[in-house]
């Protein structure tokens, strides 16, 4: 898997967000999926290699936390 960072800005919100690209390939009966089917021509129906892209936006979550102590 390759995965580039593309860097963090602030929304017009002004909320923080990072964005991702994902690029990679996996062999699906890797994960036990063996599962397939010849056609007519002698080729298969699904392939063994899975090719993945991702674009990814993450937003950061602000938590507050409370004082226990102070009781509104």
């Amino acid at each position: 898997m390759e995965i580039k960072y593309g860097g963090t800005n602030i929304d017009p919100w002004g909320n923080t967000k990072a964005g991702l690209k994902l690029k990679g390939k996996i062999n699906r009966k890797d994960f036990g999926l063996v599962w397939n089917a010849t056609i007519e021509t002698g080729g298969v129906l699904v392939s063994e290699e899975v090719k993945i892209n991702a674009n990814i936006e993450l937003l950061k979550k602000i938590i507050q936390i409370q004082n226990p102590n102070n009781n509104p």
